[in-house]
């Protein structure tokens, strides 16, 4: 019975050390995006995102504050969050998905890797199935992704106010950077 007992807890030692060994996270990962138009360009940056990357079910998310955004300009970045991203009412967007080709990586061997995603993507409580591909690149244990995706502020209840309406663009370029340290 003893025997039974410790080969237990043994076993159960070897599959969480095993299912920790594949879990990566981030807590300075960066998401960029631009506005481009003929009357305006917009950039900001975020280079505090939170991110879980599981290289065994391809599971993977990441949070992000809308506060945390950094905009060259100070009036900018007062009106994104007051009144388009409204971040006192929605504080996080947050992504919650997997990479379905996680299989055909190798993340034991270095190398550069399309990982093709899909997920739920929420902003101000409104979400939305996106997918697309990421660049993995796994270099001597370290592991980095790299997405553009396409996102509309319109689809997640931004209002632009008319005088500015010519200045944001219908679709904004969000830039993911993410490089992962393995969870010990």
């Amino acid at each position: 019975m003893k025997l039974k007992i410790v080969s237990l807890l043994l076993l159960s030692f070897v599959l969480n050390f095993s299912i920790e060994a594949q879990t990566y996270f981030t807590k300075t990962g960066t998401i960029k995006f631009e506005s481009k138009t003929k009357l305006e360009d917009i950039k900001a940056e975020n280079r505090k995102v939170l991110s879980v990357l599981n290289t065994s079910t391809g599971a993977l998310s990441f949070t992000l504050l809308m506060k945390a955004f950094d905009f060259p300009n100070k009036i900018m970045q007062d009106h994104f969050n007051e009144s388009y991203a409204e971040s006192d009412l929605y504080p996080k967007a947050s992504f919650a998905g997997s990479i379905s080709n996680i299989k055909q990586i190798d993340f034991t061997k270095n190398g550069t890797y399309t990982a093709n995603f899909t997920g739920q993507l929420t902003i101000k409580n409104v979400t939305k199935t996106i997918s697309d591909q990421a660049t993995i690149v796994v270099k001597d244990g370290k592991i980095s992704a790299t997405s553009k995706i396409k996102v509309k502020p319109a689809d997640y209840n931004f209002k632009i106010p008319a005088p500015v309406v010519g200045k944001i663009a219908d679709e904004l370029d969000v830039f993911i950077q993410l490089n992962y340290e393995q969870k010990k």
